[in-house]
């Protein structure tokens, strides 16, 4: 048995007893409620019996010597209505009550650790997936995610699930503040993808641990392969981060619905694939120099209105006009269509295998329109 099969079924087993433990404390929370429930009827009843009370006075005195009230108003007055007053109440229902109390609490206690602690299962519906977590500042990373998230309408109110193995003792306050969850187990766990309901989800995420290495693309395409075959169709739109170009190819032909680098220091491009999808390809081609992407030309303009120009070098094959430079080096990115500018510089998004250079774009500006 393989290291990491070895850990996930530990953690399954886990999973396991920790809800076999809660159900425990369920079920004898209701048995003892159960049998407080027979013990007040039984109280009623022989109240009505013996000491003639109807059955509202009967049950408003069997409930305030349940509760160690003692009103006062109404007591037990015969021999038979005393005994089974001690007999019913003072020695087994009282007993009763303070371990319901007690049971209560305790499950209550235990509720509130297995929600920190990751151990819990929301049961969410129109909700964010996040699964997996990055090696390095998962804390930092999540909470500059989340804030991008809720900038965005879309996604202004969304709440956030993470499926992690790390913050084995809680999610950070920080992110516990901007209304985030976890569950606490290894992103591969079948049963771990089933608690996070992402058949329920309005999105889901899938994270590369380690940004520089194939290894985290096989977690990635097991991850896929996994919800695949859990919900078919139903997944909602899923966003997988791969390391590797081969395998985002492989990624989107099992079902992922968009791939992407990872790239820590900007969230906002996972942000975006959400929000306008498409967009984050656009996004990766800044980030390379393959593909589209936008180069700087020392081209002075004056006095130019911004859609004359856009559209002089757009229908000249030259590129598309993302921005221009100012004298005082001030970058100025895709102003007003009828924006008049001067400028010492243009950037423009050209086509690798059709980049033009300086002089085209000097003589194309040069033509009178």
């Amino acid at each position: 048995m393989t290291p990491l099969r070895f850990l996930v079924r530990r953690r399954s087993a886990f999973n396991q007893i920790t809800r076999g433990l809660d159900l425990n404390l369920r079920s004898r929370l209701r048995q003892v409620f159960f049998w407080l429930l027979v013990l007040t009827a039984l109280h009623t009843a022989a109240m009505m019996l013996f000491e003639g009370l109807g059955w509202g006075d009967a049950l408003w005195l069997t409930l305030t010597t349940l509760t160690t009230v003692g009103y006062g108003d109404l007591s037990a007055a015969t021999p038979a209505g005393r005994v089974a007053t001690v007999l019913l109440l003072y020695v087994a229902g009282i007993t009763l009550l303070a371990q319901l109390a007690s049971d209560y609490i305790d499950h209550r206690l235990k509720r509130k650790e297995y929600m920190l602690k990751g151990r819990w299962r929301w049961q969410m519906k129109d909700h964010l997936v996040i699964i997996n977590s990055p090696k390095h500042s998962p804390a930092l990373y999540f909470e500059r995610l989340v804030e991008q998230l809720h900038t965005t309408e879309q996604f202004a109110d969304i709440p956030v699930l993470i499926l992690t193995d790390v913050f084995p003792d809680g999610l950070p306050a920080s992110l516990r503040e901007q209304g985030v969850v976890h569950y606490h187990a290894e992103s591969s766990d079948r049963d771990a993808l089933e608690a996070v309901n992402p058949d329920q989800a309005k999105a889901v995420i899938i994270l590369a641990r380690d940004g520089y290495s194939r290894i985290s693309d096989s977690v990635t395409l097991d991850v896929i392969l996994q919800l695949k075959a859990l919900y078919g169709d139903t997944l909602p739109y899923t966003v997988a981060e791969c390391v590797h170009e081969d395998n985002r190819r492989r990624a989107l032909s099992v079902g992922a619905s968009t791939t992407l680098r990872p790239v820590r220091a900007y969230p906002e491009m996972l942000v975006r694939s959400l929000v306008a999808p498409g967009t984050e390809k656009i996004l990766e081609n800044l980030f390379t120099h393959h593909d589209d992407h936008a180069m700087r030309y020392a081209v002075p303009v004056e006095n130019a209105v911004w859609a004359d120009v856009a559209c002089r070098l757009m229908n000249a094959g030259l590129g598309t006009l993302m921005a221009y430079v100012g004298d005082d080096e001030t970058v100025v990115c895709h102003p007003a269509h009828d924006h008049q500018f001067s400028a010492d510089s243009l950037i423009l998004m050209v086509r690798e295998e059709a980049i033009p250079s300086e002089q085209a774009i000097r003589d194309c500006l040069a033509k009178r329109s």
